[in-house]
């Protein structure tokens, strides 16, 4: 990811204000994938002028400008990342919630095999594998 949240706002012609500027920094600072809900409680610490409708509407600015990727893991809430974090697959705990990135070269070959022996060529895809702790 060579630039920052905001640098790509900019350069595609968003009006960056304050508040922007601080939920596209409290995105930037993120290392797990927050919903709109975890984003505002981050941002209004930060400026308690900032209201949970500002967080969507700055959220969904972001997402059609294709900075942010929406994703779902199943329970009902849409979590966001940056569009450009480098490739990654997801292992969502069932029981805790918690959000694991992954990647493997293993699965990433197979998959490109298995699209080849179907004959197409794959143009990009997304893991999500849905577990709970083995019993040791």
């Amino acid at each position: 990811m060579s630039d920052t949240i905001v640098a790509r706002c900019e350069s595609k012609g968003l009006r960056m204000t304050g508040q922007r500027r601080i939920i596209a920094s409290v995105l930037e600072d993120s290392d797990d994938h927050p919903d709109v809900e975890a984003l505002y409680d981050r941002a209004s610490a930060q400026d308690d002028g900032i209201s949970l409708a500002t967080v969507y509407r700055t959220v969904k600015l972001f997402q059609e400008a294709g900075i942010l990727d929406r994703v779902e893991f199943g329970d009902g809430r849409a979590r966001y990342e940056d569009a450009e974090r480098d490739h990654h697959d997801h292992l969502i705990d069932l029981t805790t919630g918690e959000v694991i990135e992954f990647v493997d070269p293993e699965i990433e070959a197979l998959q490109e095999k298995i699209a080849a022996k179907l004959g197409y060529k794959l143009k990009g895809h997304r893991l999500e594998l849905y577990a709970v702790k083995a019993n040791k």
